[in-house]
């Protein structure tokens, strides 16, 4: 097990990678994949442990993840070259021609790590549902993660998987909703207000779960209460609240940051708040 310091060294260094692929980009998502950093750091190292050289598609016999809000790519990107999936010089190709890190996550360049195409909102825990039940039905005991986004909630599809999964005991599957309040035109309240959230989640079958996402011992002990809330006939739903932007002063809960990069000296500021740990790619 690591630290509580050295997994937020992990994620300071991936909240840099972030600045920097988006800067070097002159496009991207940083406000989201800022926020939800510690969350991706911890679920990686500290509970899916995944083993990197022996990546499959089918992910037979491991913990699996997927992720819905692909716009947040390249926090996902970042976290998959520090854990060891390929090599951190590659965050460098960022949504460049021919990149095999696209904008949002793709499976046509046989990326490790990426299991399914995302971005197209609303999809993500269909496919997350899907590979939850398979599992179960080929007695594997291993466990599906998913992230997916607060506003993308306002897409319909969310809500028919959400019955499916509960009623059909899908009770391996742990989806994390990123809940920063924040979507491309404004703050979630208004663009569609999703009221009492938690009332609604269980009212549709699913066990609630709330934590708050830029907290790492927060997250340590509610992904264990999750966990643990598995196998009991209801799948888990973990409403995770974090700040857009998080880690840099002038991006914070600030929604034009959902989708727009820094400029040079937007992104020297936000490099000079996040200290370099591990070493830039």
């Amino acid at each position: 097990m690591l630290s509580v310091k050295k997994l937020q060294d992990i994620s300071n260094q991936v909240r840099r990678d972030i600045i920097r692929m988006t800067h070097m980009a002159g496009s991207g998502h940083p406000g989201g994949a800022l926020g939800a950093a510690d969350f991706l750091v911890t679920l990686y190292y500290e509970f899916m442990k995944p083993d990197p050289n022996g990546f499959t598609m089918d992910g037979t016999e491991e913990d699996i993840f997927f992720l819905s809000n692909g716009h947040v790519s390249a926090l996902w990107y970042s976290v998959l070259a520090r854990y060891g999936y390929f090599g951190i010089k590659e965050l460098g190709t960022f949504r460049r021609m021919g990149s095999r890190l696209q904008g949002h996550p793709s499976i046509i360049d046989g990326l490790p790590g990426i299991r399914v195409a995302s971005g197209s909102l609303g999809m993500g825990l269909s496919v997350a549902t899907g590979a939850a039940l398979a599992k179960k039905l080929n007695n594997d005991n291993h466990l599906v993660y998913l992230m997916l986004g607060d506003g993308e909630l306002e897409e319909g599809q969310n809500w028919e998987a959400l019955m499916f999964a509960s009623a059909w005991k899908v009770d391996n599957l742990i989806a994390v909703i990123d809940y920063n309040g924040q979507q491309i035109d404004g703050p979630v309240e208004k663009v569609m207000d999703l009221g009492n959230l938690r009332a609604k989640l269980e009212a549709f079958g699913w066990h609630v779960i709330e934590m708050y996402g830029n907290d790492i011992p927060d997250i340590l002990e509610k992904m264990k209460e999750s966990i643990a809330n598995l196998h009991k006939g209801k799948p888990v739903i973990v409403i995770m609240t974090t700040h857009m932007g998080f880690g840099v002063k002038f991006m914070l809960d600030n929604h034009k940051w959902h989708g727009v990069p820094p400029n040079d000296d937007e992104a020297k500021q936000a490099l000079a708040q996040l200290d370099e740990t591990l070493g830039d790619f």
